[in-house]
């Protein structure tokens, strides 16, 4: 087996393993796919400063987010399907995740169910929330959310309406995986993938089959989830929601200063600044350009986090030093899961934690607080989204 020193490695592994419908669900954008691809080439923009004659000894990644201590700046992003990327892979993530000492957060959209993960993990995870039109069915998703023992809420602003990814149309995606001919085809390569999808019950959609009214099936999902995201979220709901949360909450998908603002208003304790990894209004600009923006906007009155393109601990060297107190992998961890299960994603984290420490070290850093802008090279204009790179 080849030596896995990148999250490109994993990469390529998880592209051989994993079937076609599941890949292009987790490598693409919506329409053009721009900002999909800025979110990852806007960090190359930014160069680091190199230091030396430095101490370098007694380093310490280890930050805070929303409150948790963290062993480095960094949060599984909540992504859908995870258990089609992998049996069971929501849970497996959860445990890596919690072995590493970083959070996990589980998408509503996910295979294994909330009680699923709660089950099989030992500490508390973090949960995302798609607001539905149905407030009996989000009111009753929180309290499994609580009784699970999960404390904070991680709200999605930016799916009110979905953005149109053009290969998930083509594919036909769904889970499981309709039976097509060009499917069934694509499945006998993947044999690997498959006896383990036999190994497990959960291939449905675990928190809303059995728990929404009138969805107790693929076919009745597929209805359900079309006509369900609440076109009507406002800032008035996401109080209502907060004050109905009553624990911790983190805004995520705000791109604009304006509505960093608007979210510090509502009392959120964190916001995390994103284009849904370039899923959704393609040609808004990349989150790692906007963060700057954003962090000065708001100051100190709510704790800014970044997600669109975390692939290096390199990424997250500069998305602190921009100003973010934590980031957040999907594609990267996913790569992982994909390609090794549990294993894959341990990897992962590893990956990015050792690029993390070896280059704060060679800015000059022992301690990851300590980080700033002051360790970069920005190209001109780079803190202004007005000004093209």
């Amino acid at each position: 087996m080849a030596v896995i020193t990148t999250i490109e490695d994993l990469h390529r592994i998880y592209r051989r393993r994993v079937p076609k419908m599941f890949y292009d669900y987790t490598q693409s954008g919506s329409w053009t796919e721009q900002t999909f691809r800025d979110n990852v080439t806007d960090f190359r923009h930014i160069r680091l400063r190199q230091r030396v004659a430095v101490d370098m000894s007694n380093r310490s990644t280890r930050a805070r987010m929303a409150g948790q201590d963290v062993a480095m700046p960094l949060a599984l992003a909540p992504v859908g399907l995870t258990g089609m990327q992998h049996a069971d892979g929501e849970i497996l993530a959860a445990r890596a995740a919690e072995r590493f000492g970083v959070p996990f957060t589980l998408s509503t959209m996910s295979i294994c169910s909330i009680e699923d993960v709660a089950n099989r993990t030992n500490k508390p995870f973090w949960f995302q929330l798609y607001v539905m039109k149905d407030e009996e069915f989000v009111a009753a998703l929180l309290e499994r959310a609580r009784a699970a023992g999960v404390e904070t809420l991680v709200l999605t602003l930016d799916l009110q309406i979905l953005g149109q990814r053009h290969k998930d149309l083509k594919n036909g995606l769904s889970a499981p995986p309709k039976l097509t001919l060009p499917t069934m085809m694509n499945l006998a390569t993947k044999w690997a993938w498959g006896l383990e999808m036999l190994g497990t019950p959960r291939r449905f959609f675990g928190n809303i089959v059995g728990h929404a009214k009138g969805v107790s099936n693929a076919a009745s999902l597929s209805s359900w989830t079309a006509e369900q995201f609440d076109l009507q979220l406002d800032w008035a709901k996401v109080r209502r929601l907060k004050d109905m949360w009553g624990g911790k909450l983190v805004l995520k998908g705000v791109l604009d200063a304006e509505d960093a603002r608007m979210a510090a208003d509502v009392g959120a304790d964190a916001i995390v600044v994103s284009n849904h990894g370039g899923r959704q209004l393609d040609g808004a600009m990349s989150s790692i350009r906007m963060l700057p923006s954003i962090v000065a906007a708001v100051g100190d009155r709510v704790e800014v986090h970044m997600d669109g393109g975390i692939r290096s601990g390199q990424d997250v060297l500069k998305a602190v030093a921009l100003g973010a107190k934590g980031t957040y992998a999907g594609r990267a961890f996913v790569y992982g899961l994909g390609a090794m299960g549990q294993k894959g994603v341990k990897t992962a984290l590893e990956i990015i934690h050792k690029e993390l420490d070896v280059t704060m070290a060679l800015c000059g850093e022992r301690d990851i607080a300590d980080v700033g802008p002051h360790n970069l090279i920005l190209p001109r204009g780079f803190e202004d989204p007005t000004v093209p790179l």
